[in-house]
C-alpha cells in the first residue's frame, strides 16, 4: 500500500498564503494522478485540485485563481499554493492517490482567522 503523508497546514490570517506538500511513497509516481480535497466543519469533503500525471489540472471553483497544484516527479511530491485565503477556506486538507483517489493521507488542518 502506498504512502502519502501531507505537510504544511497551519494558522494563518485572512488574505495569506500556504503551501501544502504531499509526498508519496511505495507507489509508481509518475504515472498517477493526484489530488487536494478539503473537509471543513460539518461539510463534505469536496475537491480542491487534481493533476494527472500527464500535468493536466482541474479545480474546484472556489478556489479558481486562487490555488496552484503542481508535482515534482523527481521528488514524489505534489504540492498546493494557496494564496489570498479566506475564513472559509478552513478545512483539513487531504492528499488523494489517483486522478479519482483510491487512498488517502491523514489531513493537515488548515486554518484562517478572520
Amino acid at each position: 500500500q502506498a504512502r502519502l503523508v501531507e505537510s504544511g497546514g497551519g494558522l494563518v490570517e485572512a488574505g495569506g498564503s500556504l503551501k501544502l506538500s504531499c509526498e508519496a511513497s511505495k507507489v509508481f509516481f509518475s504515472g498517477e494522478g493526484m489530488g487536494w480535497y478539503r473537509q471543513g466543519p460539518g461539510k463534505e469533503r469536496e475537491l480542491v485540485a487534481r493533476i494527472k500525471y500527464t500535468g493536466a489540472t482541474e479545480y474546484g471553483d472556489t478556489v479558481k485563481g486562487r490555488f496552484t497544484i503542481s508535482r515534482d516527479n523527481d521528488k514524489r511530491t505534489v504540492y498546493l499554493q494557496m494564496n489570498n485565503l479566506f475564513p472559509n477556506d478552513t478545512a483539513v486538507y487531504y492528499c488523494g492517490l489517483g486522478y479519482d483517489p483510491r487512498q488517502w493521507g491523514q489531513g493537515t488542518q488548515v486554518t484562517v482567522a478572520s
